[in-house]
């Protein structure tokens, strides 16, 4: 498996770079944000890591450009950025996982692993060109925010659409409240409230309720998943 990794800072990324090469990978080293886009289009690799601070380009319009060209490539975010605002946008330009540092490298190597066989498995959202992620007849563009169900135009709010975003990038994966209320919320967001189903039934009413399919079901006692069932 073949990494880029899109680090600025020459001790990280050489850390990384070995931590990876010990356990099979290959890694490419951009220590800028132009020269990681160039070889992300260039390249294919199977995964990208990403931080958000870089030179000459910055983390979040990298990310942009990849999905506006179409590109599927899994991308991890890796930053000292950790305010929930900056999770949200990650998540909602089209990345795959965020992930704080400081870290673990044991955390990140079990996260890269994980995104590869989600790229792997069948069921998952697909890309359908331009950064827009599509989920049977749901269609979400993450460079503009916008969502839409069999070609009508769904009117959701800023947090329904990072939801719906996380949801259809890991469609066909039951993801639990927790894992929502990390990647939408404040990583110590107190699952005992509601909020999460609150947004669950309004996201439904929106873009289920009006069709005759339904897309985003509840597994009791486990979480929420989006994928379609006969």
């Amino acid at each position: 498996m073949k990494l880029l990794l899109i680090e600025d800072e020459a001790k990280a990324a050489g850390y990384l770079r070995r931590g990876f090469g010990e356990c099979g990978f290959s890694v490419d080293v951009a220590s800028d944000g132009e020269t990681g886009l160039d070889w992300a289009l260039a390249e294919s690799p199977d995964l990208i890591i990403l931080d958000v601070l870089l030179p000459r380009r910055d983390g979040w319009s990298v990310l942009a450009e990849l999905r506006r060209a179409g590109r599927t490539t899994p991308v991890l975010i890796l930053s000292a950025r950790d305010a929930v605002a900056d999770r949200v946008k990650g998540l909602a330009l089209g990345a795959d996982d965020y992930l704080i540092k400081p870290f673990a490298f044991a955390e990140l190597l079990a996260r890269v692993r994980n995104l590869l066989r989600r790229a792997e498995a069948p069921g998952a959202g697909r890309d359908a060109g331009d950064g827009e992620l599509a989920v049977e007849d749901l269609r979400l563009d993450r460079i503009r925010h916008k969502a839409t169900r069999a070609g009508q135009a769904l009117d959701l709010t800023p947090k329904e659409f990072a939801l719906l975003a996380l949801l259809a990038e890991r469609a066909g994966e039951v993801l639990s409240r927790t894992v929502i209320a990390e990647a939408v919320w404040d990583i110590n967001f107190e699952c005992s409230t509601n909020v999460i189903d609150v947004h669950v039934r309004r996201l439904r009413a929106k873009m289920d309720d009006p069709f005759p399919r339904r897309l985003l079901h509840t597994v009791r006692g486990f979480g929420y998943v989006l994928e379609a069932r006969e």
